[in-house]
């Protein structure tokens, strides 16, 4: 293999890694810490809906659970894909819960 080839494989592999899904993935690895800390009663879930992650009838679900672990749980449960996830974060911000955001960037740490 040449030298060019060798490192426009190596290149390619890096975009691929540096693009592929983290967000959705870091939520799934971390989740059972996320439904202790995440406060989904104040904000949260109504951002969600005007982002258009939640559909009225998915909020309704959420927060007819009867405590705050549960609904975290239900909540995570409906977040299916990279841009949910995404947009997530995004509400998470929006809420205040810097903390929670900090710990699905950088992965737990």
């Amino acid at each position: 293999m040449s030298v060019s080839l060798y490192i426009s494989l190596v290149m390619l592999c890096m975009i691929f890694v540096d693009h592929a899904p983290r967000i959705f993935g870091n939520i799934m690895r971390l989740k059972s810490v996320l439904t202790n800390i995440v406060e989904p009663d104040f904000g949260l879930l109504d951002d969600l809906l005007s982002l258009d992650v939640l559909t009225l009838p998915q909020l309704a679900d959420v927060r007819s659970e009867r405590t705050v672990y549960r609904r975290n749980n239900a909540l995570l449960e409906l977040l299916t894909s990279e841009d949910q996830c995404d947009t997530f974060v995004k509400a998470l911000r929006r809420t205040g819960q810097l903390h929670v955001v900090n710990l699905i960037t950088q992965n737990g740490g």
